[in-house]
């Protein structure tokens, strides 16, 4: 293969798909690239003067690589197909992500159709900017045509289009793949929305009212149009409709578990990483890095931004992962989350008197607050038409979404086992010249903003939710010191502002947080700081709408700020640096936050200002309009991302002025939430998950069966440990009990029932003379009862298929869904108890028709609760039940063996089917132990029964038609 140091084949599956990155101007600057299908020759001629070798339409141009992803046998390359240009750092250009093309990677057919629709698409938008460039008079009227700016979203499909897509779509008619449809008709719905808005809409009042069109003309066209469709290809808007739900590439006869996800999938990708202007990336400058964390230039000069880059906000990285090792490092572009914005404004040393807000602002060239949305690049003056006493400065927002524990609002909360809290961005505010020249200052502030770091979760099935708090203090306070140990590392001192309120629901983890700080100052030696903590109750200190009350605050930590300080740099070389970092919290660390975090910035600012030599309190323009619309944009852009709205109390940090009209605003959002919290979230945060690498892509298989995606911040492995030693410690009273073995299972939820759902996870322990079934809290780690059987009572134990639900592949699969049941006849040595978390002991009547039941104390009085349990045979003198009891069951069915979550990759699985047998074995060998007249026999019968304890077919005779409606009506809405 010709100039092979040049290309690189992304997929085994495909032989020839290749991407060529253009030429490049220096070893750290990733270039555009051409993806294409083929073996053409790469020219060495800079980009401009390389000639087009290729067939039409047997390329694009992408801006750069974001990754390729791989679920099932399915493989998508994602290229950055559109981009807009933000700002600029250092005198390089920072772009945002407008559009994005997933081209397929299964076979050469949808390979080479994907690309050459992706060509057209692109040679049309360019076309259509071009045209929207030579007649700005009609700009408007050609956007309102052509249904958009097809620049920022060459993924809009045309009229034009539709005749050719059927021609590239592969010969004989074929179909087109799911991420054809993705990437041309944005998920299913392009091409109906384009014939509604283009023709029949509210599009047909505004032709006519500009001349463009008669009524008459539109639906004579329309009726051509549609039977000219219809008699090359039938129904359009069924055929689509019939693709996206039911196209597959070259599908097996049974489609692997998972795989009807992929259309959701594909929209879902092309919505997150690409229209949603979320995802921010340069050629040469890193965005991932703070000035105070920039490294030596002469360390990073010859390193490519890949290596460079901060893991914490490099959101890409596992996605560029085939690419690594390929020789090629310009492909490699690290793609960052968060917002980038930036203003140009300019203060005076000796500002003139104005009478009106209108003359300040045309003085000092800002913008009203009504326009929020000023495109790159700002307004500029020209030297000449500045003032002796005027100076222009240049203010850029960079915040940065933490990789660690990402996710959306109600599914990721708190902290994790590692230290990483939800929702944890960093945020840096630096001022600058517009032309960043070295002589001149530039001033960075960076705060932080992050979920408490505790283990609490919050129900999305509620607009004002009671946070939850899980596990135990002891698990609680060690990630939370983890937590601290990294921020310190990374900033320094550590300010913390609480913005959740003192009284109310929110209060309840509002304390946990203040107790949890004073514990470990009180711990921490003298080589590490503590921890100042400033509860500030927001809803209080603000209610009636009076945000302006934020400036109680500022009074408040006003001397730490200023203490705290900004890092500075002049001629390359930091001559001071930030000494710490102001670490804020509401409850989603979103609306509150950024209206305190606003506060905070442009309290820093007015000090950088101060230290230049200009005062801003004598400034004519006291709005500071270009400042308030630069957060509040920054606002929306982390809510959006966290909570899929934009910020609340956004009014306030714009305008610094809140009314009615804002809290009807607030509400609307609140309620947005709450759907999006109940129904949208839970897919999302799963392929969320899958792009980042927390999980494989069992992910969507497990999706697929319950609708939920589990936490990958939370070790199971390491709770599941301690489980079994927490029951150990509380189940086994005898010291003389040999313990064997524990494991977590899944069992019904009522006793002596084969089929009881829901299944919780059990632990099951077992000695050389019992057998214990444990039902544990998982949330607050606690034993809530367990149950003991002898094993000399042991009957039976039956080993075999067990399926509890057909409504999914991964539950149908008779390989992976596996149990035991292992029959006892009740004894006096066979008892059950219940922990009431209360500290007295009481006996009650079973609802069980064996043993004894005990209510038990709370966990650390177990012993004393044990020593107090009356034996079977006075029970049954009391009562006077018979000796025999009929036989009673425990059902445990094995955990799967692999899931989405892989934290023991390194450590080799045993099979469902193994695991199950081990169990079975080690309890028969027991029962023997502990049945000499079974053991004594000259031949020996296993008591292992092997079969089917619910096979497929019962199963699926079992699974009522109102289960199935339901799981599928919950498949619609949330998948």
């Amino acid at each position: 293969m010709p100039n092979l140091a040049r290309k690189l084949l992304i997929c085994a599956a495909v032989d020839g798909l290749i991407v060529q990155p253009l030429a490049t101007k220096g070893q750290r600057n990733p270039a555009p690239v051409k993806i294409k299908y083929g073996d053409a020759t790469v020219s060495s001629l800079p980009r401009d003067q390389t000639p087009d070798t290729t067939k039409p339409n047997s390329s694009f141009e992408a801006f750069g690589v974001v990754g390729l992803f791989t679920v099932s046998r399915l493989s998508y390359l994602i290229t950055i197909t559109g981009r807009q240009q933000v700002a600029q750092v250092r005198g390089f250009p920072v772009y945002v992500v407008t559009d994005v093309a997933l081209t397929p990677c299964t076979s050469r057919s949808e390979a080479e159709s994907a690309i050459a629709n992706t060509a057209t698409k692109l040679r049309q938008a360019s076309a259509d900017k071009f045209v929207e460039d030579s007649d700005s008079e009609s700009e408007v009227d050609a956007r309102s045509v052509t249904g958009g700016d097809d620049a920022e979203d060459p993924g809009a499909l045309s009229d034009r289009e539709t005749s050719e897509d059927k021609d590239t779509s592969g010969a004989g008619g074929e179909k087109s793949s799911i991420a054809e449809d993705v990437i041309k008709h944005r998920g299913s719905y392009g091409r109906f929305a384009q014939r509604w808005f283009s023709r029949k809409g509210w599009m047909m009042d505004q032709k006519r009212n500009l001349g463009m069109t008669s009524v008459e003309t539109d639906q004579a066209g329309d009726q051509v149009d549609d039977e000219s469709d219809k008699a090359k290809k039938g129904d359009p808007d069924k055929e689509l409709s019939d693709t996206v739900v039911k196209e597959k590439v070259d599908p097996p006869p049974t489609p692997s578990a998972g795989e009807s996800l992929i259309p959701k999938l594909l929209r879902f990708s092309h919505i997150w990483l690409g229209t949603s202007r979320s995802f921010f990336f340069s050629y040469d400058f890193d965005l991932t890095r703070s000035l105070a964390s920039q490294p030596p230039t002469s360390a990073t000069e010859n390193l490519p931004l890949h290596e460079s880059a901060d893991p914490t906000f490099f959101w890409n990285r596992n996605l560029l992962k085939p690419f690594y090792g390929s020789g090629e490092e310009s492909l490699l572009l690290p793609v960052m989350q968060g917002f980038v914005g930036q203003r140009r404004f300019v203060v005076d040393r000796h500002p003139p008197q104005v009478d009106s807000q209108e003359d300040s602002m045309e003085m000092n060239n800002m913008t009203p607050p009504s326009e929020s949305n000023i495109e790159f690049p700002p307004p500029e003056r020209a030297p000449s038409d500045l003032r002796p006493s005027e100076k222009e400065f240049v203010i850029t927002i960079i915040s940065r979404r933490s990789t660690r524990r990402a996710g959306l609002r109600y599914l990721r909360r708190g902290i994790d086992d590692n230290g990483y809290t939800a929702n944890f961005v960093e945020t840096e505010q630096i001022l600058s010249t517009p032309a960043w020249s070295p002589p001149s200052k530039i001033y960075s502030f960076v705060q932080v903003r992050g979920s408490i770091p505790l283990f609490f979760t919050q129900s999305p099935y509620s607009l004002k939710p009671i946070p939850v708090l899980q596990h135990s203090p002891e698990a609680n306070f060690r990630a939370f010191k983890k937590h601290f140990e990294l921020m310190g590392q990374t900033y320094g001192s550590i300010q913390l502002v609480n913005l959740v309120e003192k009284h109310g629901v929110e209060a309840i983890i509002g304390r946990e947080y203040e107790k949890a700080v004073k514990k470990l100052n009180e711990q921490e030696t003298g080589n590490t700081l503590p921890l100042a903590f400033e509860w500030f109750d927001f809803h209080s200190a603000c209610r009636g709408m009076k945000f302006e009350n934020v400036s109680l605050l500022l009074d408040i930590l006003g001397k730490k700020i200023e203490e705290t300080g900004s890092t500075v740099e002049r001629n390359g070389q930091i001559e001071r640096k930030q000494n710490g970092v102001l670490r804020t919290n509401c409850m989603d660390c979103l609306d509150r936050t950024n209206v305190c975090q606003s506060s905070f910035g442009k309290f820093m600012l007015d000090l950088q200002l101060k230290e230049e030599g200009f005062d801003m309190s004598v400034q004519a323009d006291q709005e500071n309009s270009w400042f308030n619309t630069l957060w509040a944009d920054n606002g929306d852009a982390i809510s959006k991302q966290y909570a899929s709205t934009a910020a609340m109390k956004g009014d306030y940090t714009r305008t610094r002025k809140r009314d009615y009209r804002g809290m009807v605003n607030d509400l609307g959002l609140s309620l947005t939430r709450f759907y999006n919290g109940m129904v949208n979230d839970y897919f999302s945060q799963a392929a969320i998950d899958f792009f980042l690498g927390n999980v494989s892509s069992m992910v969507f298989e497990e999706f697929e069966a319950t609708m939920m995606s589990k936490d990958p911040g939370v070790s199971m492995s390491k709770m599941r440990e301690q489980a079994i030693e927490t029951s150990q410690k509380i189940a086994i009273e005898d010291d003389k009990e040999d313990f064997i073995g524990g494991w977590t299972l899944l069992s019904p939820h009522v006793s002596d029932t084969l089929k009881a759902l829901p299944f919780e996870e059990v632990v099951l322990l077992l000695t050389d003379t019992a057998l214990y079934l444990c039902r544990f809290d998982w949330k607050l780690d606690k034993v809530s009862s367990f149950e003991r059987v002898d094993l000399a009572h042991v009957v039976s134990i039956k080993v075999g298929t067990y399926i509890t639900s057909a409504i999914s592949p991964a539950e149908a699969d008779e390989s992976r869904n596996v149990g035991l049941v292992v029959t006892y006849e009740p004894g006096k040595f066979d008892i059950k108890r219940t922990n009431t978390r209360s500290l007295s002991s009481m006996s009650g009547q079973s609802d069980e028709s064996s043993g004894k039941v005990n209510v038990l104390k709370d966990p650390a009085a177990a012993p004393a609760a044990v020593s107090g349990i009356l034996n079977q045979g006075i029970l049954n003198a009391i009562t006077g039940k018979p000796q025999t009891q009929a036989p009673r069951k425990i059902a445990l069915k094995a955990l799967h063996s692999t899931t989405a979550v892989s934290d023991t990759k390194d450590v080799k699985k045993l099979t469902e089917s193994e695991q199950i047998n081990l169990i079975a074995t080690e309890i028969e060998r027991l029962v023997f132990y502990n049945q000499p007249a079974l053991a004594s026999s000259e031949e020996r019968q296993s008591i292992i029964e092997r079969g089917d304890i619910i096979s497929l077919a019962e199963a699926k005779k079992s699974t009522g038609i109102l289960e199935q409606l339901g799981h599928s009506i919950k498949k619609l809405v949330w998948a």
